[in-house]
């Protein structure tokens, strides 16, 4: 499959059986994997270079991971504590050198749309970019379809308030007195087309698919001259990320949201909050928050055993365990 060209939102299917709730029919208590294969090909942002991908199926437990075939296989899961660069994507990796970058879309588009288990394979370091969203990364999960696992979902519930700072930004996960995740983030921008936007859900398929999916990256065009003399940005353009300039939007055909700028942060932060390893009972509150004060409120959440329990089987497994001591 080519690169796919953007999509309206009202165009990207819900995945079929779905409940508004963000529940997979009668079976949102147990963990979910693609029925079947899919891939593509696109541009990689920032190397320029055409990137593979295949999504495939995943036994239960097994999480999110990221496979180089063009390094022999080499395999990271995707998991808070594998993240090592934060600076213009999250991107996860390992002592051995192996980096996958550019994964917080896709992710945001797994979480979104309840699949606990994908084994991801590339054949370059990053992902492709697609439009800049998550919606068309949505589009091949559903094109896969779903496959319910006999395996119960675990799910982190936070117990008490954490939160990190820097300078004016923050990021907070609190408790929350029901299931899933909501959000609440603000930006500010010095570009007047950007400013000072706010917005907040409660995250579900149906509100991931119809509020943050489709909402796209941006960059301001003062930068891009510095992104691209660094050896960045190389896959950049209208086609996959909005461009402003002062009070203008550069993408002839504009925006596809009102406030399509914090939306597209939340899409980010959703998908840098399930690096946790499993979903988030909590509110999350941001401020300014980009990928590396996400990451650091996983790492201060899950330092914190006083903080957090996993539910959903009784208690707090080993695996879950053993990640917070490799984190420490």
């Amino acid at each position: 499959m080519e690169q796919m060209r953007p999509l309206e939102t009202d165009a990207i299917p819900v995945l079929r059986g779905t409940r508004a709730d963000g529940g997979v029919g009668n079976a949102s208590r147990f963990q979910v994997t693609l029925a079947q294969p899919i891939g593509c090909r696109g541009i990689g942002l920032h190397t320029g270079l055409p990137i593979s991908l295949r999504l495939a199926p995943a036994p239960a437990d097994s999480g999110i991971t990221f496979s180089r075939s063009d390094l022999g296989g080499a395999t990271v899961r995707a998991r808070y504590d594998t993240v090592v660069d934060t600076r213009l994507s999250t991107v996860v990796g390992d002592d051995s050198g192996l980096r996958v970058a550019t994964i917080e879309h896709l992710v945001a588009a797994l979480s979104g749309c309840g699949i606990d288990n994908v084994r991801v394979t590339v054949d370059g370091p990053e992902l492709p970019v697609l439009d800049g969203s998550s919606a068309e990364f949505c589009f091949l999960l559903s094109c896969a379809g779903r496959q319910v696992q006999p395996t119960p979902r675990r799910t982190i519930k936070v117990l008490r308030r954490i939160r990190v700072e820097d300078g004016d930004a923050f990021a907070e996960l609190r408790p929350a007195p029901r299931s899933g995740l909501s959000l609440a983030l603000s930006i500010d921008f010095a570009a007047a087309v950007i400013g000072r936007q706010n917005f907040a859900m409660k995250l579900s398929t149906d509100s991931f698919v119809r509020e943050l999916a489709s909402s796209r990256t941006f960059t301001q065009r003062h930068e891009i001259d510095a992104l691209q003399a660094a050896g960045l940005a190389r896959g950049g353009s209208l086609d996959n990320a909005i461009v402003v300039d002062g009070e203008r939007v550069l993408n002839p055909a504009g925006l596809r949201h009102q406030h399509e700028f914090v939306r597209h942060k939340m899409l980010d932060a959703v998908g840098d909050l399930y690096l946790a390893g499993h979903p988030l009972q909590a509110g999350f509150i941001g401020h300014k928050s980009g990928h590396a004060l996400n990451n650091r409120l996983l790492r201060a959440l899950m330092a914190d055993s006083s903080a957090w329990t996993l539910t959903g089987d009784g208690a707090r497994s080993a695996s879950a365990r053993v990640a917070v001591e490799e984190a420490a």
